[in-house]
């Protein structure tokens, strides 16, 4: 496998790279992770079944489309492909680690959303974490909020046996959020929280593992909020070069149910209860 991939890295960077060692590193829950060192290196290797070869094409479309904008760092995607029974994406290295500033990265940030775009969704389906997230192109932001967001995953999250009472009263109440506000379609990385941050060498903000699409810019911070969110300087630094409107305050919960309910369709437990609790929130606040 790793001679296959090896020839397909030196067929399309160019490069006479010859691997040293391919060393597991840490890389989530879904994907195995590898830095791959040698002359021409190092790079950085996933890999799953061959038959989550979309997810990768996927992913590495949306690092493309973020890096197009020119306002924050990612890693840039080298080659995918299926070698015997496993899939593989190689990106490019970045020595992450160091320390950074969050003023910065909530500046770049701001900027990648004020990118202009045309439509809601994206021109192919992707992944969030392992759940399929269907991306159909259209113009409205709150039908494809209501079908292709929160719809879709309270359907699975019935299947997946969760009672959601009242999911569907708030579904056909979205539009109240909505009243004095008009979103706009943003690039958004799409699954957005500390893990998939980090710093690069001087101190370069750099964000991967995207679940790109166009949406409105607030639902970037749906997951951040879930698990510890980034700092004032992070916030006074994105408000800077773009105010949030006031009534983020409380959409903020619909697109934390979002990822509340995403989770629960892969991990179970207690993010069925959570997302229950969300619902009730949202249905008070109206």
């Amino acid at each position: 496998m790793w001679d296959e991939i090896v020839e397909q890295i030196c067929a399309t960077t160019g490069v006479a790279f010859r691997l040293a060692n391919a060393r597991p590193v840490d890389g989530g829950c879904i994907n195995e992770a590898y830095r791959l060192d040698g002359d021409g290196g190092p790079f950085f290797a996933k890999l799953n079944r061959a038959d989550e070869l979309s997810m990768f094409e996927a992913e590495a479309d949306g690092l493309r489309d973020i890096d197009a904008t020119g306002t924050i760092r990612v890693p840039r995607p080298i080659c995918h492909g299926v070698s015997g029974s496993r899939a593989y994406l190689v990106l490019e290295h970045i020595e992450l680690g160091g320390g950074g500033s969050e003023t910065e990265l909530g500046r770049r940030l701001a900027k990648l959303h004020a990118a202009p775009r045309a439509h809601y969704g994206w021109r192919r389906d992707n992944t969030i974490g392992s759940t399929p997230q269907p991306n159909p192109e259209g113009d409205d932001w709150v039908a494809f909020l209501r079908e292709h967001r929160l719809g879709f995953q309270c359907r699975l999250a019935k299947r997946n046996g969760l009672r959601l009472d009242d999911a569907n009263k708030l579904l056909g109440q979205l539009d109240r959020f909505f009243t004095n506000y008009e979103p706009r379609p943003s690039l958004l990385h799409g699954d957005l929280w500390c893990g998939n941050v980090a710093f690069g060498p001087g101190g370069e903000p750099v964000i991967f593992d995207p679940a790109t699409y166009r949406g409105d810019r607030e639902a970037e911070f749906g997951l951040a909020d879930m698990f510890g969110g980034f700092g004032s300087a992070f916030w006074s630094a994105y408000e800077a070069e773009w105010p949030l409107d006031p009534g983020y305050s409380t959409r903020k919960l619909l697109y934390r149910l979002y990822h509340t309910l995403n989770h629960f369709n892969i991990f179970g437990g207690s993010y069925g209860s959570a997302a229950e609790g969300i619902v009730g929130r949202l249905l008070q606040a109206l």
